[in-house]
């Protein structure tokens, strides 16, 4: 059996540990063959592979980032997307596909699947934002990162006695935002989950100086917006599966809280520092056990489906269950650390 590989979407820490696990239980246990497509779905529609195995998938556990490279390509963008999928693996003598990313690129493989191309998922998110499973590779790294950065801000902006606005990841998500907001000791936490109230914030910060602290730290997802009004993306950018280049949250509150509070004021945006280095212990163990679930399923034709952890066991779900709506953090879990960020 001939299995294809590709990474999609952003990059995360711990992609090569799933490839690398993939191809060595596959190929020692199963007796596969595996083709790893270039650059995401992009690979599939242009034929472009390169054939994997034991050796040449070796020392990839610890690097962050992808060795088959990934893109935001949607094959249903290109004409018509299951015949060129069909094309090349029908070319490549592939009978079976293992896409790993997150719901847009697990989106395509849910249809491939639904239109009889076999595919086992993989799911890949820093965000933490998709159903199913209780955690997603990579976040714990991004989560780990991102509480460093607030960390090292804390100092500049006591020494200055600044704010400091730290923007992190999180589209429609706050699970990076809360998680290290909390770990970092951020004073007020923004997550798309909840619009915010500007003036609240404000009166937060100001208390919070008025008691005798001169400095303060706000952690924003990305996607979070004011109750009031809506901030417009810093790009109009729109990649391949309609999401819009996300921007700007920080730099419109750094502007807000200035002109409102008279504190200087300064944002942070952490950006792709998130997504890349080396994966934490936690991420690259997590890659492993998803990479070996996988190829486990496609061995048992188990298609259709997704790999998943719940609790401390990695379980099978169907793409339909992963992908039926995103993993938001719910009220009372924001609501639960809220006497820390000015929510008690």
């Amino acid at each position: 059996m001939r299995i294809g590989v590709l990474t999609g979407g952003g990059d995360c820490p711990g992609l090569n540990a799933v490839i690398r696990a993939v191809v060595r239980k596959g190929v020692v246990v199963h007796g596969f063959e595996f083709i790893g497509f270039r650059n995401g779905w992009a690979g599939v529609l242009e034929n472009n592979g390169v054939a994997m195995d034991v050796e040449n998938t070796r020392g990839l556990l610890h690097r962050g980032g992808t060795i088959l490279g990934t893109s935001r390509t949607n094959p249903y963008k290109q004409g018509d997307g299951t015949e060129a999928v069909r094309k090349t693996l029908a070319d490549r003598g592939v009978d079976a596909l293992i896409p790993i990313g997150g719901d847009d690129t697990l989106g395509v493989a849910k249809r491939l699947t639904a239109e009889g191309v076999p595919c086992v998922g993989v799911p890949k998110t820093i965000d933490n934002d998709l159903g199913g499973t209780d955690y997603t590779f990579g976040f714990w790294t991004a989560v780990q990162i991102a509480t460093e950065a607030i960390d090292r801000l804390h100092t500049t902006a006591e020494s200055h006695n600044r704010v400091i606005v730290v923007e992190v990841m999180g589209r429609h998500a706050g699970w990076i935002a809360l998680h290290a907001g909390v770990a970092g000791g951020a004073d007020v936490i923004l997550i798309p989950e909840e619009p915010f109230d500007i003036d609240h914030v404000c009166d937060v910060l100001r208390q919070r100086h008025e008691t005798g602290k001169t400095f303060s730290i706000v952690v924003v997802a990305e996607g979070a917006v004011p109750k009031d009004g809506e901030i417009t993306s810093s790009s109009g950018e729109v990649d391949a599966f309609g999401h819009v280049r996300l921007g700007g949250v920080a730099r419109w509150l750094q502007e807000e809280i200035k002109s409102r509070t008279r504190y200087d004021t300064r944002e942070t945006i952490l950006g792709h520092t998130q997504r890349g280095g080396t994966p934490l212990a936690y991420d690259r163990v997590l890659a492993t056990r998803f990479g070996l679930a996988a190829v486990d399923a496609v061995a048992t034709k188990q298609f259709g489906k997704m790999v998943a952890l719940r609790a401390t066991g990695i379980e099978l779900v169907p793409m339909e269950e992963a992908l039926a709506a995103p993993k938001l953090v719910t009220p009372e879990l924001y609501a639960e650390p809220g006497v820390f960020f000015g929510r008690g």
